[in-house]
């Protein structure tokens, strides 16, 4: 497998998978973020940015994190790892900052276990 196999976004394999939602959650948190300015800020004052990307946002960062989890057990990440990921999913666009660094580091990699003979 290359390295640009590895960062692909293939929907069978558990990488691929929190590669997209990681990726949809920080589309959703900008989306969000710009609803909000609408609300609080903009002009016309409207809600319907936060109603519609607020719902939105909600649905991906729940399945981040249930990608994060399946990504963890199928990787075998640290606590830490596990401590960041979850941490990438509260900050706005820390999603994609993490999933740089997953790949970059190969926590988006299944480990290799050295096999030792058997002697008998």
């Amino acid at each position: 497998m290359t390295a640009a196999d590895a960062r692909s976004f293939d929907v069978r394999t558990v990488a691929g998978r929190f590669r997209l939602v990681a990726f949809a959650e920080a589309i959703s948190w900008v989306g969000l973020l710009v609803g909000m300015y609408f609300k609080y800020l903009g002009s016309p004052r409207t809600e319907i940015g936060v109603k519609v990307f607020g719902m939105t946002h909600g649905l991906i960062f729940i399945g981040f994190v249930v990608a994060g989890v399946f990504a963890a057990i199928a990787f075998r990440w640290t606590v830490t790892t596990c401590l960041l990921a979850l941490l990438a999913s509260i900050v706005p666009l820390a999603s994609v900052m993490f999933l740089i660094w997953a790949d970059r580091t190969g926590k988006l990699t299944v480990p290799v276990v050295d096999a030792q003979p058997v002697r008998a």
